[in-house]
């Protein structure tokens, strides 16, 4: 039987490929996770909110004194997230509406839905209170902004 010669191919190690994979991979982490809880006007909200009924969030651009919903489009024990306003408006109790800034706190990321009571925000997994804005799971550790709002009859408008 003959064998065959083998030169070896030179090239970077084993070694050097997994550790620049690694590095790459801690840089992509660190760009999407980096700053502190102070950034939240650094980031822009993305689109396609939803409500804790998963209906879309925004309606078009309601400017302060517009109106923004009705009564009847925010679930009791619920709420709906406004893209466009970077607005969540909940009903904590039957009757009582509230409104807070829809960027969370932690970075900057909009918060996406409402369930069980919490405002949830996707990216890191932050959720706040219906009741009051307050944190109930970090990272997060600042409260989402009240938003003034005006019920009217049925019609819920920014203030």
């Amino acid at each position: 039987m003959t064998s065959a010669s083998h030169t070896p191919v030179s090239g970077p190690g084993r070694r050097t490929v997994v550790a620049a994979a690694g590095a790459a991979g801690l840089a992509v982490a660190l760009t999407a996770c980096g700053g502190s809880d102070d950034d939240a006007s650094s980031s822009s909200a993305s689109s396609g909110g939803s409500g804790s009924t998963g209906s879309t969030g925004s309606s078009g651009g309601a400017a302060a004194g517009g109106a923004l919903t009705t009564t009847a489009d925010i679930p009791e024990g619920g709420g709906k997230v406004f893209d466009a306003e970077k607005v969540v408006v909940v009903q904590p109790t039957a009757g009582e509406f509230k409104a807070f800034s829809a960027v969370c706190t932690h970075q900057g990321c909009a918060v996406k839905s409402i369930a069980d009571g919490v405002i949830n925000c996707p990216c890191h997994n932050s959720n706040f209170s219906i009741t009051d804005g307050s944190v109930k799971s970090g990272p997060a550790t600042k409260p989402l902004p009240e938003v003034q709002i005006t019920v009217s009859g049925d019609s819920i408008t920014l203030a």
